[in-house]
């Protein structure tokens, strides 16, 4: 009897110990008493009334990231292509999740897939492939308020992939082509032709600085000619000054001689004879000189008569 009363007593404990739940962080637990919805356990430690409550459902309420499979979508261009979708999403409401809708994910999937069609249904290729982020904002609108009642937040969705059609994307890779060559032309064009306008200006103000540098070459050439011709008619007329300086001297010096000579004469009282002899003694340098023309003066036609005078005198000196 004492083995049955332990037994049951550890099978209680057992029963006791396994009803007690620990809910994990950003963890919501759903609990069920009798079948129906009972409350929504938060973190912590909670027990379970045995054979009365159950756990019903684990949510998470951390963000969560679904990568759905690439939906086939068409056109207004009627061009058929595969968008790969990312979809970010949280539950809010643990209760609303867990009763909402079956299958949430499912939903969600179908959801996006349908509501990709009809926003890409309106659009052209062209406008399909540049406008990535108004289709993300339109379709995460639309997500979240559909989403609003099943307890999920639907915080972002992202165009993964825009898969094309092999052939359009041969074409755009030939359109990509050209208008790479086509910016290269107009990029080597512009090139060449800033290379040009550099080289017309270099060689402008090239010859600029050239028309420059003879002109102060030539200003240089006139003031150094200029300065060289003055020197030059200072220098001649300093020579000038002083030929005539010397010139100057040179006859004052012989009519001071000339003078001193004639005082010299009239102290020593010279005899008519001596003054016949000095007229004779200067005929020389008349004759000498340049004129064409020589004037004797009348008292020279006695000169036979002087000469003899001239000789008696000397003659009665000694």
């Amino acid at each position: 009897m004492e083995f049955v009363v332990i037994g049951v007593i550890v099978l209680v404990l057992l029963i006791i110990v396994t009803r007690i739940k620990i809910v994990p962080q950003a963890q919501v637990f759903i609990i069920e008493r009798l079948g129906t919805f009972y409350a929504e356990w938060g973190t912590g430690a909670h027990f379970l009334i045995p054979f009365i409550d159950r756990v019903a459902r684990r949510v998470s309420v951390k963000e969560q990231v679904v990568d759905f499979k690439p939906q086939s979508v068409i056109t207004k261009d009627n061009v058929s292509m595969q968008i790969d979708t990312v979809l970010f999403f949280q539950v809010t409401d643990a209760k609303q999740y867990a009763y909402g809708v079956e299958r949430p994910m499912a939903a969600m999937e179908n959801l996006t897939a349908t509501t990709l069609r009809n926003i890409i249904g309106s659009m052209v290729l062209d406008e399909t492939l540049t406008s990535r982020d108004s289709i993300n904002q339109q379709i995460t609108v639309i997500l979240d308020e559909a989403t609003d009642r099943w307890g999920i937040k639907v915080r972002r969705v992202e165009l993964k992939n825009i898969l094309p059609p092999r052939e359009i994307q041969e074409s755009m890779e030939k359109q990509m082509k050209a208008e790479r060559e086509s910016r290269e032309k107009i990029l080597l064009a512009q090139g060449e032709k800033k290379s040009k306008i550099l080289v017309a200006e270099g060689e402008k103000e090239s010859q600029i600085l050239r028309a420059q540098a003879e002109k102060e070459t030539e200003i240089l050439k006139a003031q150094a000619e200029k300065e060289a011709t003055l020197l030059r008619a200072e220098a001649e007329k300093e020579k000038k000054m002083l030929e005539s300086e010397g010139a100057a001297a040179a006859i004052l010096n012989v009519q001071n001689a000339n003078a001193e000579a004639v005082e010299r004469l009239n102290q020593a009282s010279p005899s008519e004879n001596v003054l016949k002899y000095k007229a004779i003694d200067m005929f020389p340098s008349i004759a000498d000189g340049k004129a064409t023309k020589i004037i004797i003066p009348s008292e020279i036609q006695g000169l036979a008569g002087l000469a003899s005078g001239i000789k008696e005198a000397v003659k009665s000196d000694k």
